[in-house]
């Protein structure tokens, strides 16, 4: 066939190729020509865009020149700005550049003549910071001008600068490409449609020439397509007759030979399949049964625009794909499982606990019955034995019934050779056992109740996974199911509990290393607390002091008798928790009891205290310790014979006075700082207790915690002190009850101490002439009352003592003198003098004469000392031989 011969078959139109081609060439015509139309529309609206956008840019650039500011500023402008405008707009080609001031004066402008003149156009947006665009009819012809600002540094407007360029001009440069672009759309069309020519071209061998006819009864045949694809394919038509079957079809649903042209009812299919179809509704990837497989069925209508009555159903075997979905589920179930036990898992340092939240995680979702046993040093807080196979403690138990038939918690749990667990401990490895009919032999040997409650409850399987941590046994987890649940445990269960418990091994060995801290640091806490109050007479006092859950903290309390009957109360809050505050709470109680001996008043008590403080902290700054300034302290000194109560405060809270008919004051003491900020003094109250009177102690672990402010919490034990008539004892417990949080964040000690004031009867005092005759009279007086107190034992040595210290004082001190006598546990022998020099004892040699005395004093008395007073100083001896105690 010759060249032409096959371009005249190409177009022929009764071919497909034909009629391709043509409809091709029609539609490249149509596009060309809305091309062209679009293009000149496009062409006039660029034409003003650009004309406004070049109008702008020239305004704009030219108003931020530099210089042009002070050029509109100069007496001159149109001699500064018309030679530099002129040469602006010949390069940019616009057809003008105006500059204009306030007032819409031209400075420059094309036409010498008129410049001066007033501007023609819209400005005054410009004056206020705005652009202003706008289409005008001009001399010139039809033009876009623009007026922009022009603004000095601070954005004041000091002028404007306008630009205007023809539309025609830009017009005219956008005509000139018409040409260009008619070319390149003939061009396009004779490409397009050479394209087309050979695409019906190809269309035609494609087709062999076929008509639409011989299309249609060609694709007739496309059966043979369906019967090669892996889905079933049912068409079925009205009546709900099979039209047509693809074999893969036959296969799946075991269609007989001769299915095509019966109803759907008689094809015997499966009764999920055939309900399906019979309900003549839509299904996208519905699964059904049919014999051993499972089939996702699909069913379209086939009357959608227009088509005949009936449906088409797909069928796709989903067998394999559903086991292997089967198995990613349950995958999927043991990592959220595994996710939800961990966070259940170690939530607190209590190793109880956590052996608990272990076995409470697999229980029901594993196993029917968990269990956790620990070594005995382990629930000590200690290390565990080096023999694993060790009797060990039950420490968790649970199950799916209420009280399981196995060893209760708290039971010595023996480990009997040959069982699974046995073997998990000796060989460090979980140990997985289906049949448990020899363990449970071997168990009733050693334990038969326990075998017999196996037996009863129908263990069958067993899961052993040894605790271990860093290769040392902690202990062993144990996991059974029950007849209830008739499936062994499998590898996917094993290594579900060997995860889970190797996350708990951890958690337990962090709570055991935590409770083996939280024993050191209670052991050295309470060694470091009063173990038993001493004995005195001037008050009745009962404390309580309760560690914080988190751990030990510094707060401490101290009751110390002083000379002269008096006792001293002591409370303090050391800042933080654990060893280092306990060991730092130790350290300040005996140094308060190094000071108490030197019988200091309150306030420079604190005073040592506050400076010992600093030193420490400067102490620890060289080494890295955690500074302790900031602790609190509060320290009172309570006199029973004047019922006087000296109180100094460092940084503590204030204390809660109860008088004996219930009323509570918190008694206004100056609070000084924390210890610790040398430089602050301290102020010591003086307070008039009435007999019978409770003094409460407290910190602030009491009044304050996460859900009660401080102040809630003193007007709570204001409320929970005012009752009178109440003990000590009682209070403490009272206080407690009400104010005590559920979860203690911080320690609290707490002190109570009631008033006694002791009777004038066993105290008497004498004033002491400064005379040496004067000695013998006070001596002898002395010495009658004493012996009216019946202590004739002690009248000999209570004589030299006071004739030994009235002399000294006489010889040494100034008056006035006075000799005090308190019959309390012990008699104590006052001489008080105006001098604030003390003695000291020494050793005499054989030929001195003098230098004696005292030390005959510190031989006769229990115990002496010296202490300062606001007049002078006191000093005093007790002999034993008291009244008894109140």
């Amino acid at each position: 066939m010759t060249r032409m011969a096959r371009f005249r078959a190409a177009l022929d139109v009764r071919s497909v190729a034909g009629q391709v081609f043509v409809l091709q060439l029609v539609v490249l015509l149509l596009v060309v020509a809305a091309a062209a139309v679009e293009s000149v529309l496009q062409s006039r609206a660029d034409s003003a865009d650009e004309a406004r956008n070049r109008s702008v840019a020239v305004a704009q650039t030219y108003a931020s020149s530099p210089g042009i500011v002070a050029a509109l500023r100069s007496p001159d402008p149109t001699a500064v700005l018309q030679p530099s405008a002129e040469e602006a707009r010949v390069k940019s080609g616009v057809d003008f550049l105006v500059v204009l001031s306030t007032d819409g004066i031209r400075y420059t402008h094309p036409l010498p003549d008129r410049i001066g003149k007033k501007f023609v156009g819209t400005y005054e947006p410009a004056l206020r910071g705005q652009v202003v665009t706008e289409t005008v009819n001009g001399t010139i012809g039809r033009l876009v001008q623009a007026v922009v600002p022009v603004t000095d540094q601070d954005g004041t407007v000091v002028g404007a600068v306008s630009s205007g360029v023809r539309i025609s001009q830009i017009s005219a440069s956008a005509d000139r490409q018409l040409p260009v672009l008619i070319g390149a759309a003939a061009a396009a069309l004779l490409c397009a449609g050479g394209g087309a020519f050979l695409i019906s071209r190809r269309l035609r061998r494609q087709t062999r020439g076929l008509g639409p006819t011989e299309m249609t009864r060609m694709y007739e045949h496309h059966d043979a397509v369906l019967h090669a694809v892996r889905e079933g394919v049912l068409i079925i038509g009205a009546e709900q007759r099979l039209l047509l079957a693809n074999d893969e079809a036959r296969r799946l649903l075991a269609l007989p030979s001769d299915s095509e042209g019966r109803r759907v009812p008689d094809l015997g299919l499966a009764r999920p399949v055939a309900e399906l179809l019979a309900s003549g509704g839509e299904a996208s990837d519905e699964v059904v049964t049919a014999g051993d497989r499972l089939l996702a069925v699909n069913v379209r209508p086939t009357d959608r625009g227009g088509g005949p009555p009936g449906y088409v159903a797909t069928f796709r075997d989903t067998t394999e794909l559903r086991v292997l979905g089967g198995k990613a589920d349950l995958a999927r179930r043991r990592l959220q499982q595994l996710y939800d036990a961990s966070g259940a898992i170690g939530t607190t340092l209590d190793i109880g606990r956590t052996c608990e939240e272990l076995a409470e995680a697999l229980v029901p979702a594993l196993a029917d019955y968990a269990a956790v046993d620990l070594a005995e040093p382990v629930l000590r807080g200690e290390p565990p034995g080096p023999d694993p196979a060790s009797p060990m403690r039950r420490t968790a138990l649970t199950g799916v019934t209420p009280a399981p038939l196995l060893l209760p918690v708290g039971a010595d749990v023996p480990i009997v050779p040959g069982t699974p667990r046995a073997r998990a401990l000796a060989e460090h490895r979980t140990v997985l056992e289906t049949d448990l009919t020899d363990a449970i032999r071997r168990w009733a040997d050693a334990h038969p109740t326990a075998a017999a409650g196996a037996r009863e409850q129908g263990l069958h399987s067993l899961i052993a996974v040894p605790l271990t941590v860093g290769g040392v046994v902690l202990g062993i987890a144990t996991f059974w199911r029950a007849s209830a649940r008739p499936e062994s445990f499998d590898a996917d269960d094993r290594s579900l509990a060997e995860e889970l418990v190797a996350r708990a091994a951890i958690s337990i060995e962090n709570a055991r290393r935590y409770t083996r801290e939280h024993g050191m640091a209670v052991t050295l806490q309470h060694s470091l607390l009063p173990g038993a109050l001493p004995q005195q007479s001037a008050l009745d006092v009962a404390y309580r002091y309760l560690p914080a859950q988190a751990g030990v903290g510094g707060d401490w309390f101290d009751v110390i008798p002083l000379p002269g009957a008096r006792v001293a109360l002591v409370v303090g809050d050391v800042v933080g928790h654990g060893l280092h505050a306990a060991a730092t709470m130790g350290r300040l109680r005996t140094a308060v009891h190094n000071f108490t001996a030197l019988d200091l008043p309150p306030d420079e008590l604190l005073g040592h205290l506050d400076d010992l403080v600093n030193r420490l902290d400067q102490d620890r700054d060289t080494d890295g310790q955690v500074p302790i300034t900031g602790a609190t302290c509060l320290y009172a000194v309570y006199d029973p014979v004047s019922r006087q109560c000296a109180v100094a405060r460092a940084g503590h809270l204030l204390p809660a006075l109860v008088h004996p008919d219930g009323r509570v004051e918190f008694p206004e003491v100056p609070a000084g700082p924390p210890l610790g900020l040398v430089g602050h003094p301290f102020e010591t109250a003086e307070l008039l207790l009435p007999e019978g009177s409770r003094l409460v102690l407290y910190t602030d672990g009491l009044v304050e915690s996460r859900d009660r402010d401080i102040d809630e919490g003193l007007e709570l034990l204001r409320a929970t002190l005012a009752h009178p008539d109440r003990s000590p004892q009682q209070t403490c417990a009272d206080v407690l009850s009400t104010l005590l949080p559920v979860t203690p964040t911080d320690d609290i000690a707490l002190l109570v101490a009631r008033t006694r004031a002791l009777p004038a009867d066993l105290v008497a005092q004498w004033e002491v002439p400064e005379d040496p005759a004067a000695v013998a009279g006070v001596r002898a007086e002395a010495t009658r009352q004493i012996e009216a107190w019946g202590l004739v034992e002690q009248g000999f040595a209570a004589e030299l003592i006071l004739s030994e210290l009235i002399t000294n004082a006489i010889r040494y001190a100034s008056g006035p003198i006075r000799v005090r006598l308190i019959l309390d546990r012990a008699l104590i022998c006052e001489v008080a003098d105006g001098s604030s020099t003390s003695p000291h004892l020494r050793y005499a040699a054989d030929t001195d004469e003098g230098g004696r005395g005292l030390f005959l004093v510190a031989q006769l008395a229990e115990r002496w000392g010296t202490r300062y007073t606001a007049t002078g100083k006191v000093i005093w001896a007790e002999l034993s031989g008291a009244r008894p105690a109140p």
